[in-house]
């Protein structure tokens, strides 16, 4: 007995004094309670967690679970095998999503799933835990045996550069012999230095310029991440030949750019912005520096995809690795154009890293889609992590859908069209569009609705309205009789954009716009007659133009040139406006980071010659950032996959 330990306590503890005993009592729940309290204040990690989950409550399983990915990460130098595959839309996170409300715990959605629709449960990624723990050692095995060690690790830069077919910047940086389309580029690049000027001298460092109030805005997008502005506009800079602007862009990034935040940031934002930047100005420069940050970012968005399904959650901490689902997102479910905006990325971390764990992460993801059943064909917006069922059956093209289908078509054309995947999934997909969700409207105008449950809603978003550009670049590359119909649907969907651009009386384009009540292209609600900086509209002008070469897309995008500086620009900068049919507009005081990035790159872009980044070398990432067509020699087939054994 414990008593006999203590000095001058009885054998039978019967001997102690009613004050004594109060004494120990205290102190030994005391000690108790110092002991196990202090679990509770030590760092948050999955080990402590598995020492108090309870054997039903599985913990996230996958190809890249936390000691995998130790693993994977370890050893990504001797990694040689590198798998191919596919990859809002950017969904409306901010200003692009909706406001965030941070889901507590993965018990809720699993609680939540009870009221999911669509297809069975996944039955190989949601089995017991004993299963799926001997499963995850398995599937390290065999991803290890099927693993060549190569002694040269590094990226080789120079041979990357004669991959490519023509030179990234043209034989004249892009220069047009016509001197109407030279000036009109002048007038963008001029766009560009003003906008930028501004936000290094009112917002340097900050995420973006507020031009009305002058200052920085910081934002929660990020995860304390700064700099987004910078980082996104690295490449138009360049591109442009705004060098000294560039270095200046540079050298914050190599001395300012922390990416040891411990904040909440959105997956999908921090991989197209930060990400996405960083690469491209990595293979346009080839400056190292580019590579090693992107390359630390990377690992950093990984645990995010430690789900029972492997399907990232949709905001993450950076810091600690913990994730969780938007607060607003139906029973704590991921959204199909954020999960589904990862592949062009992550295809290329695993180039430049040697390591296929990021590949790996994205082919999971492929996978379930693959097996999952569509309704009609269709991809719903919302899928459970938990479960890898759909939750809702709400389809759109706008946001929570779009870059999703964009990206399956540029997978296949940055795989050097070897990914038949992607492209059948991309040409499927289509094809389930057009029988559901393509609309004529009275007045002849093609547009594309949105499904809820079987039920067509008559609205289109500017999201949505890249869709034209994105069918225009598939239209070579499927069903040969098919060419002209989806060149003919391209310039369709985008008149129909321009359409609700003209219609307005600042002849800019309101959020969204509907298709009943007699209205045709335009906002019927007040909650939709803002406009942001967005560059959807003008994205598809740009692809139309190098597909057609028809004029009139250069003289609409002039046409945008135009009402942006007469209503959107103002003293310190750019700012989006409140209400596109206002005679007198109002503005929001912000410049966007991707109206640096995708707005005035596409413009100059639609005013350049074709061999200005031709689209022979590049896709373009959701966030306009240029990434290299990926060429390899002696492919050849595993049981995992394709493998590449080296560049061209």
């Amino acid at each position: 007995m414990v008593f006999r330990k203590l000095p001058g306590v009885s054998a039978s503890g019967m001997g102690l004094r009613l004050s004594q005993k109060f004494v120990f009592l205290l102190f030994l729940s005391g000690l108790v309670t110092l002991c196990f309290g202090a679990l509770f204040f030590l760092p948050d990690s999955v080990r402590l967690k598995r020492i108090f989950l309870s054997k039903t409550e599985s913990q996230p399983v996958t190809v890249g679970s936390d000691n995998d990915l130790r693993d994977h990460l370890k050893k990504g130098a001797k990694d040689m095998e590198h798998l191919r595959g596919i990859t809002s839309a950017k969904g409306e996170t901010s200003t692009k999503l909706k406001s965030l409300s941070r889901k507590p715990s993965i018990t809720n959605e699993a609680k939540a799933d009870e009221k999911v629709v669509g297809g069975e449960a996944l039955e190989d990624l949601t089995m017991s835990r004993s299963k799926t723990e001997s499963s995850s050692k398995d599937e390290k095995v065999t991803s290890s045996s099927n693993q060549r060690a190569n002694t040269d690790t590094s990226f080789d830069y120079n041979k990357f550069k004669k991959c490519l077919l023509k030179p990234p910047l043209g034989i004249e940086h892009g220069k047009s012999s016509h001197p109407q389309t030279l000036h009109r580029r002048d007038k963008v690049k001029e766009m560009m230095k003003f906008a930028w000027d501004n936000y290094k001298s009112f917002a340097w460092g900050k995420n973006e310029l507020r031009p009305l109030t002058k200052n920085g805005h910081i934002g929660n997008m990020f995860g304390g991440l700064r700099g987004a502005s910078i980082v996104d506009s690295l490449d138009t800079l360049y591109i442009m030949g705004l060098i000294d602007e560039y270095n200046d862009a540079k050298e914050w990034v190599e001395t300012s750019l922390d990416l040891n935040s411990n904040g909440e940031a959105s997956l999908f934002e921090v991989n197209i912005r930060y990400v996405g930047g960083l690469l491209s100005a990595y293979y346009l420069t080839g400056e190292e520096m580019f590579k090693r940050k992107v390359l630390e970012l990377g690992e950093k968005l990984l645990p995010a995809f430690n789900t029972p399904t492997g399907i990232p959650r949709g905001v993450i901490n950076l810091g600690s690795g913990t994730s969780w689902s938007w607060g607003w997102a139906s029973a704590g479910s991921s959204i199909l154009a954020e999960f589904g905006t990862l592949h062009l990325e992550f295809v290329h971390l695993s180039e430049l890293s040697n390591n296929p764990i990021y590949t790996e992460k994205v082919m999971n993801i492929r996978r379930l889609l693959n097996k999952i059943e569509k309704p009609h064909g269709l991809y719903p917006n919302f899928l459970s992590p938990v479960s890898g069922n759909w939750v809702q059956h709400h389809v759109s093209i706008g946001g929570l859908g779009d870059s999703f289908y964009e990206y399956l078509i540029k997978s296949y054309l940055m795989s050097d069209k070897t990914d038949e995947e992607a492209k059948n999934m991309y040409y499927s997909a289509l094809e389930a569009i057009e029988a559901n969700l393509v609309q004529k409207s009275p007045g002849g105008l093609t547009y594309m609705a949105e499904w809820r449950g079987g039920i067509l809603d008559h609205k289109m978003g500017h999201l949505a309205c890249f869709s034209g550009g994105m069918v225009g670049i598939g239209a070579d590359d499927g069903a040969p009789e098919k060419r002209q119909h989806f060149l003919d649907l391209a310039a369709e969907i985008t008149h129909t954009c321009h359409e609700s651009y003209s219609r307005s009386a600042t002849k800019l384009g309101p959020e969204a716009f509907r298709f009943d009540g007699g209205a045709e292209a335009t906002a019927t609600r007040l909650s939709d007659r803002y406009y942001i900086l967005r560059p959807e509209v003008i994205e598809s002008y740009m692809y139309m133009w190098r597909l057609t070469h028809d004029p009139k897309y250069r003289e609409w995008g002039w046409e945008a040139v135009e009402a942006l500086e007469q209503h959107c620009r103002v003293e310190a900068g750019f700012s989006g406006i409140r209400d596109v049919y206002a005679q007198t507009v109002s503005h929001d005081n912000m410049q966007q980071s991707f109206f640096l990035s995708e707005t005035l790159k596409y413009l100059y872009l639609l005013f350049s010659d074709d061999d200005l980044l031709p689209l022979e070398d590049w896709v373009f990432n959701t966030e306009a950032h240029p990434l290299p067509v990926i060429r390899k020699k002696n492919n050849t087939t595993t049981l995992a996959g394709p493998l590449f054994l080296g560049l061209c």
